[in-house]
C-alpha cells in the first residue's frame, strides 16, 4: 500500500479524507485491524504543549521620525533587552531575555516573574508593548531616543521562531541529593522527593515519526494557533541514539526548528513561564500531521506510552557534571501511572508538559484538515536521518593562553 500527499491533499480538498489523531488511530486499528486500517486512514495527527526555552521572535518595528538605528544602542520591551546587531528597525528576542534589574538568582530561589517569554505572550494576547530604545545617530538616522507603546497588529511582521522544538524522547529528572533544587525540570525535591518528565509520549510528533520519513523541511504545522514550518533540525538534533525494536529512541534525539507568522497565533498556546531558581521560558502548542503514505510509516503511528522508555537522570550530579550515569528506564505508561519505581523507592511524577492541551492540538489540526482548511506540503529536504552523518557534539574545551 503506497499513497503520495498529492493523493491525500486531494482528498482533503474534497473533504473525504479520514483523519484521526494519534490516541484515536489506536482504537481504530482495534476495530478494523491493521491493514484495512492503513488503507483507510489518509493523516494521522500529533500534539505536543511544553517548555521551550531554545525559542524566540524577530520582527521588524517600521521607521518612526525622524528615522532612528537600534542597532549599536540598547532595546528594550517591557524593559526585557532585545538584540538589535542586524538592522535599523529588526529585532530579536529570547525567550530566555531577562530585565537588567531582575535579581535573579542572587535571593536564591528567583522567581523570575517576568521575561521574554511573556513579552511574547503579551504580543499574541494584543496588549501594549513599551519600547525603549537609544542610539548613537547617524547621518541618515538620526534620532537617539525613542520611547513608544507597540502592539502586534501594527508591526511590519513578527515572527516565531523555535531553534529547538518538539524533543523526540527526553530524560525523566529526579534529586537523589539532600537538597530541594532547582532545574529546567523544575523544582526537584530531595532524596528522591518527586520524579519530572517532558513530552506528550503516544501523541508527540516525532515519536510518531521516529525515523523521520514524512517529517522534514518545508513540513506545514499547527504553531502556536497559527500555521508554521519545519524550517530545518532543531538544535541538538541528534539520530545517533540507541533504539527500541519499533525505532523509537531511548534518550533524547531529534529535535525541530520552526518558525511561522506571530500574528496568526495567540496567548492560549504561547505562554510566557517561570521556572522557579532557573528563569523564563516559553510554553509552546505544536501539531505536526503525519501522511500515512505506506504500511512502515502507518505502524509507527501506533506507538502508545507502554512502548516508549524514558531514561531516569539524576539533576543534583549527572546531569550539571554531564555524567553518562542513569538510575534506569521507566515507560511512559509507568510516569503517566503517577508512580515510579527508583532505586527501590516509590517516586510520584509530574509532567511538564500538558498532555489535555497536547490532546486539543491534536484534534484542532484534525479538524483544520478534515474541513479542507489545512493541506499538506512536501517537505523539500529530509531531517539528518538515523544513517546521517548529523549528530550532537558536546562542547569541546581547549585552554587559553593567559
Amino acid at each position: 500500500m503506497t499513497k503520495t500527499i498529492a493523493e491525500i491533499n486531494e482528498r482533503i480538498s474534497r473533504r473525504e479524507a479520514v483523519v484521526l489523531t494519534a490516541e484515536e488511530v489506536l482504537d481504530y486499528v482495534k476495530k478494523e485491524g491493521f491493514e484495512k486500517a492503513a488503507r483507510t486512514v489518509d493523516v494521522v495527527t500529533t500534539g505536543t504543549f511544553g517548555p521551550m526555552c531554545s525559542s524566540g521572535m524577530y520582527m521588524n518595528i517600521g521607521h518612526s521620525k525622524p528615522r532612528i538605528k537600534l542597532g549599536g544602542g540598547k532595546t528594550t520591551l517591557n524593559d526585557v533587552p532585545a538584540y538589535t546587531g542586524v538592522a535599523a528597525v529588526d529585532l530579536f528576542l529570547g525567550a530566555a531575555a531577562m530585565p537588567d534589574d531582575d535579581p535573579l538568582n542572587k535571593i536564591y530561589p528567583g522567581e523570575f516573574r517576568y521575561g521574554g517569554g511573556h513579552v511574547i505572550e503579551d504580543l499574541v494576547a494584543g496588549k501594549d508593548i513599551r519600547l525603549q530604545a537609544t542610539a548613537y545617530g547617524t547621518d541618515c538616522y538620526p534620532r537617539r531616543k525613542l520611547d513608544t507603546w507597540i502592539r502586534l497588529a501594527d508591526l511590519n511582521s513578527a515572527t516565531l521562531f523555535n531553534m529547538r522544538n518538539s524533543y523526540q524522547n527526553y530524560g525523566v529528572a529526579v534529586n537523589a541529593s539532600e537538597r530541594m533544587i532547582y532545574t529546567y525540570m523544575g523544582v526537584l525535591k530531595p532524596h528522591l522527593g518527586n520524579a519530572n518528565y517532558a513530552t506528550s509520549g503516544t501523541l508527540s510528533p516525532l515519536l510518531n515519526d521516529p525515523d523521520y520519513r514524512t517529517i522534514g523541511i518545508g513540513t506545514r504545522v499547527f504553531l502556536g494557533g497559527g500555521i508554521g514550518y519545519v524550517a530545518w533540525h532543531g538544535t541538538q538534533h541528534n539520530p545517533h541514539v540507541p533504539r527500541l525494536d519499533n525505532d523509537v529512541p531511548r534518550v533524547p534525539s531529534g529535535t525541530l526548528a520552526l518558525i511561522g507568522d506571530m500574528k496568526q497565533m495567540g496567548p492560549r498556546w504561547l505562554v510566557g513561564t517561570s521556572m522557579m531558581g532557573y528563569g523564563p521560558t516559553l510554553t509552546v502548542g505544536i501539531g505536526v500531521p503525519i501522511p500515512i503514505l505506506s504500511e512502515e510509516i502507518f505502524a509507527h503511528t501506533l506507538v502508545t506510552d507502554a512502548d516508549i522508555v524514558a531514561p531516569v537522570v539524576d539533576y543534583a550530579s549527572a546531569q550539571p557534571q554531564r555524567e553518562p550515569e542513569t538510575l534506569g528506564e521507566v515507560t511512559y505508561a509507568e510516569l503517566r501511572s503517577g508512580r515510579i519505581i527508583v532505586k527501590g523507592k516509590e517516586v510520584p511524577t509530574a509532567s511538564l508538559s500538558s498532555y489535555p492541551r497536547a490532546r486539543e492540538i491534536a484534534s484542532m489540526l484534525k479538524q483544520w484538515i478534515a474541513e479542507g482548511s489545512f493541506l499538506l506540503t512536501e517537505r523539500v529536504a529530509p531531517l539528518p536521518g538515523t544513517e546521517s552523518e548529523v549528530g550532537y557534539h558536546h562542547l569541546v574545551e581547549r585552554p587559553v593562553d593567559e
